[in-house]
């Protein structure tokens, strides 16, 4: 059995990288700064390697696979839904908010790929998190992950409902990875949809390391683990192959970041990276989610302005708006996720979930 339930402090660091990663794909290569020319005009050599930011994506879906089998153990059906509301809300609604009323009062409109201006019906309906079902478009295009962590949330539910444990987990990795590689073939959106089909495995992946950190490494997980890894690397291609930033992307690249990734989960699963306990990167782990939600469209705005009405070089521009989300992230999460996080999960459970009472809330448990 896992001997405790301290913090991993190496997840921290790796999901503020990831996040990281994921701004600087989106601030260097997933947009024209001046709505014009491609970014590679601007940064020629920088665009070559932040590219590949995008997958920290990836690398999301992977870590929360085992974090968020990690925090089920031992949780019943209520509290895992009290404690992913009170985590995943706070800081959504205050980002919905303010990144709403940048693109309201600053739309990036006129260039090319630029989002519509939102209407302030679409900014409400975001507040559900359910705006791409309901036919609504997304205030900010990074929101698209919150769906697929919904699902994700609504099958591991399907398992709590009687209990997680170890022959139950492995029977999901198992089922689930079946239904994955094959739903692809029948041609059915609905179902593809529905299982999350394409990045499913990384959850798997996530799900079967933290096996193997709970119960040790046994030829079972070790196997569905590569599995995982060889069914992400076939869809890592198909990712690379859809990226359009204007220059050739060589996808090998890709292959080794991802494998890198699932090293570093392995390293973290069998306790070798049990003895770094830096709570510095705890403290940068809990910026992690409101930096992913509100860098992108108020970043872009930053950004765009500054290339119109300053003199400074864009490069410069990028790194002062990183520095500046940062800032924002943490006047969010210290502001606004904590204390209301906090009274969110209390509300939970007084307005009829019981046996989620003895459930303690963790600011950045996921």
């Amino acid at each position: 059995m896992e001997p405790s339930r301290s913090r991993l402090a190496v997840l921290d660091g790796l999901r503020l990288v990831a996040a990281l990663a994921v701004l600087a794909y989106h601030y260097t290569v997933a947009w024209r700064i001046d709505g014009v020319r491609l970014p590679e005009y601007f940064l020629p050599r920088t665009v070559h390697v932040t590219v590949y930011g995008f997958l920290g994506v990836e690398l999301f879906f992977l870590i929360s696979g085992f974090v968020i089998c990690r925090s089920s153990w031992g949780r019943t059906l209520g509290q895992f839904f009290a404690s992913r509301v009170s985590r995943l809300y706070p800081a959504y609604w205050a980002a919905v908010l303010l990144t709403g009323a940048v693109a309201l009062a600053f739309p990036l409109t006129g260039g090319v790929g630029d989002p519509e201006r939102p209407t302030v019906v679409d900014i409400m309906i975001n507040w559900t998190m359910l705006q791409q079902p309901l036919g609504h478009p997304a205030v900010d295009g990074v929101y698209w992950t919150l769906l697929v962590e919904l699902k994700f949330y609504l099958i591991m539910a399907v398992v709590l409902i009687r209990g997680l444990t170890y022959r139950r987990a492995v029977l999901l990795c198992a089922g689930w990875m079946t239904v994955a590689v094959l739903v692809p073939s029948l041609q059915s959106p609905i179902l593809e949809a529905l299982t999350i089909s394409d990045y499913a495995p990384y959850f798997i992946g996530g799900i079967a390391l933290y096996l193997i950190h709970r119960f040790g490494p046994t030829p079972l997980l070790c196997g569905i683990t590569g599995f995982a890894w060889l069914v992400c690397l076939s869809r890592v291609e198909d990712r690379m192959a859809e990226v359009n930033a204007g220059f050739p992307v060589p996808g090998w690249p890709g292959l080794v970041i991802i494998t890198l990734c699932y090293l570093v989960l392995l390293m973290v699963a069998l306790g070798r990276t049990d003895r770094i306990s830096w709570r510095r990167l705890t403290a940068a782990g809990a910026l992690t989610y409101p930096l992913y939600l509100l860098h992108a469209q108020i970043g872009h705005t930053i950004i765009r302005a500054a290339y119109r009405h300053t003199p400074i070089p864009v490069w410069q521009a990028v790194a002062a708006t990183t520095v500046l989300m940062l800032g924002l992230a943490w006047l969010v999460h210290h502001y606004v996720e904590r204390p209301l996080g906090r009274r969110l999960h209390t509300m939970m459970l007084s307005a009829g979930y019981p046996a989620a009472r003895s459930g303690r809330w963790h600011s950045v448990d996921a």
